[in-house]
C-alpha cells in the first residue's frame, strides 16, 4: 500500500499550525456569546424568514393547482392539470434545493429526469403522473407551508424580543422623552402601572435579553433541522433510485478492481515466473547439446536449471497466495492470518473469535484487508508490535488492526487506504481510521455477514 505514516499531517511547524492559532483566536469567544453573530446563524435565520413567503406561493399554487386538477378530471382537462401541477412543484423544489444549498449548507442530489418512452404530449403527461418525486415534491409544497408559518412566528419572535431586550439600555429614554412614561410598560391596570425605569430593571431586562439573544440561534437551528429533513426527505432521490445509484457505482469499483487483479497477475507472471521458465527451456536445451560434447558443463546447466524451477516455483507460491491463499480455504480465517501476522516486520498478536466461517468472498475480502494493512505497518508504520482482533456483531463482520507506530495514516488522502475503503464500500463495507500524529493507529474495518 502507498499509504505514508506520519507524513505531511500538519506538525507544528508547517503552515497549518499558524491557520489553527489563527482560527482559535477567532475562536477565543465562547461557543454560546458567539452563535448569535455567526454568520451560520444569521443564514439559518434568513433561511426561516424567506420560508414563510416561498411557502405561501407553493402551497397556493399546489393546492390550487392540485384542486382544480382533481375537479377537472371528470372530464379529459384534468389531466394535464394535474400534469402542469407536478411540474411546477418540481420546478419550486428545484428551487428549494437551492436555498437549502446556499443558506443551510446541505447538498441534495435532484431527482432522476422524467424517463419518456414515447414522444408527445400524453407520453409526457403519463410519466409525470407516474413519478414519485413529483408526488413527494406536492407534498412538501402542502406541509412545508403550517410549519414555515409556525417556524417564522417563532423564529421572527424570540430574535425580536431578545434583541429587543438586549438594547433596552440603549433606547429607554424614548419612553420619557417621546411616550409621557418612565420606561416600557411591564404591568398595568385602573389601579397601578409598572414601568422598567430604574437602573436595575434595566440592567435585568438587558440579561434577560441577552439569555434569549443567546438561545435564539439554537432555536433557529432546531426548526432548520425540521427543514432539512424534509428536503432531504421529500425533495431528494428516493431511497430505492440512490440505493441503485449506490449499487451502480459499487459495480463500477468491482469492475476496476477485478480488471486491476487480472492485470497485475498478468504481469507477475510475464516478468517472473514465465521469464524464468523461458530461460529454463534454454538452459535444458544447451545442456541437452553438450551432455555428449562436455559432461560437466551440461551438469552444471542442470544445476542452474533446478536452482531456476525452485526459484520459479517460490514465484508461483507467492503469486497464489496472493489471489487466494490455499491455507485460507482449508483452515479459514484464523490460521490464514496467523501465517500473513507471521511475515510482518513486527511482532503481531492476532485473535479470532467467530462462531462459524463466512461466505469464502468475504472470508476473502477480510483476509486481504488484514494483509494489506499487515503490510503497510512493515513497510510505513515503525511500529514495535501490533495486534488483529477479528469478531461478530449480529450480521456484521468486525476486523481490528492497531499498531503503536507514528501514526498520521488518514484514508481521505488519496491513498492505499483510500483504494481499501473503496473495495470494502462496494460490498457494503465500512473502513474507519483513527491514526493521531504520533500514534498509535487503530483501522477497524466492517463487513457484512454472510455465512
Amino acid at each position: 500500500m502507498a499509504t505514508e505514516y506520519g507524513q505531511g499531517y500538519g506538525y507544528p511547524s508547517g503552515p497549518g499550525f499558524h491557520e489553527a492559532g489563527a482560527e482559535e483566536r477567532r475562536h477565543r469567544l465562547p461557543t454560546p456569546l458567539r452563535a448569535p453573530i455567526e454568520a451560520r446563524s444569521w443564514r439559518e435565520f434568513g433561511y426561516v424568514m424567506s420560508g414563510l413567503p416561498v411557502g405561501i406561493l407553493m402551497f397556493t399554487f399546489a393546492v390550487t393547482m392540485f384542486s382544480l386538477g382533481m375537479g377537472l378530471l371528470i372530464t379529459f382537462l384534468g389531466i394535464p392539470v394535474l400534469a402542469a401541477a407536478l411540474a411546477g412543484v418540481l420546478g419550486f423544489g428545484a428551487l428549494e434545493r437551492a436555498r437549502a444549498r446556499g443558506l443551510l449548507g446541505i447538498e441534495v442530489a435532484a431527482p432522476k429526469p422524467l424517463r419518456v418512452r414515447k414522444h408527445g404530449a400524453l407520453a409526457w403527461m403519463g410519466a409525470i403522473l407516474k413519478n414519485g418525486s413529483a408526488w413527494r415534491h406536492l407534498l412538501y409544497s402542502v406541509v412545508q407551508f403550517p410549519w414555515s408559518v409556525f417556524s417564522f412566528v417563532v423564529a421572527l419572535s424570540f430574535w425580536a424580543y431578545g434583541w429587543a431586550m438586549l438594547t433596552y439600555p440603549l433606547w429607554f429614554w424614548l419612553f420619557p422623552v417621546y411616550g409621557g412614561q418612565g420606561g416600557l410598560q411591564l404591568y398595568g391596570d385602573g389601579m397601578h402601572r409598572i414601568y422598567l425605569d430604574n437602573p436595575f430593571e434595566i440592567t435585568v431586562t438587558a440579561l434577560l435579553g441577552l439569555l434569549i439573544t443567546m438561545a435564539t440561534p439554537w432555536i433557529v437551528r432546531a426548526l432548520t433541522t425540521v427543514d432539512r429533513v424534509m428536503v432531504a426527505g421529500l425533495l431528494g432521490p428516493s431511497r430505492l433510485a440512490s440505493r441503485v445509484v449506490e449499487l451502480e457505482s459499487d459495480r463500477g469499483v468491482v469492475v476496476d478492481t477485478a480488471a486491476a487483479d487480472l492485470r497485475r497477475i498478468e504481469r507477475d507472471l510475464h516478468d517472473g515466473a514465465q521469464a524464468r521458465l523461458v530461460n529454463l527451456a534454454m538452459g535444458l536445451g544447451l545442456a541437452k547439446e553438450k551432455l555428449t560434447e562436455d559432461p560437466q558443463a551440461a551438469a552444471r546447466m542442470v544445476d542452474e536449471a533446478h536452482g531456476e524451477v525452485k526459484t520459479a516455483l517460490q514465484e508461483l507460491r507467492d503469486l497464489a497466495r496472493g489471489i487466494h491463499p490455499a491455507v485460507l480455504t482449508d483452515r479459514g480465517l484464523d490460521a490464514a492470518l496467523s501465517s500473513v501476522a507471521s511475515r510482518c516486520t513486527v511482532p503481531v498478536q492476532v485473535d479470532v473469535d467467530l462462531p462459524a466461517r463466512p461466505a469464502p468472498a468475504i472470508e476473502g475480502i477480510a483476509y486481504f484487508t488484514v494483509s494489506e494493512l499487515l503490510q503497510n505497518i512493515s513497510k510505513h508504520a515503525r511500529a514495535t508490535r501490533a495486534t488483529v482482533d477479528v469478531w461478530r456483531v449480529e450480521n456484521r463482520l468486525m476486523l481490528q488492526v492497531v499498531d503503536d507506530g507514528v501514526g498520521g495514516a488518514d484514508v481521505s488522502g488519496g491513498s492505499g487506504l483510500a483504494g481499501l475503503a473503496e473495495r470494502l464500500d462496494a460490498v457494503d463495507g465500512v473502513l474507519v481510521v483513527d491514526s493521531p500524529v504520533g500514534g498509535p493507529s487503530r483501522v477497524t474495518a466492517e463487513l457484512p455477514w454472510r455465512g
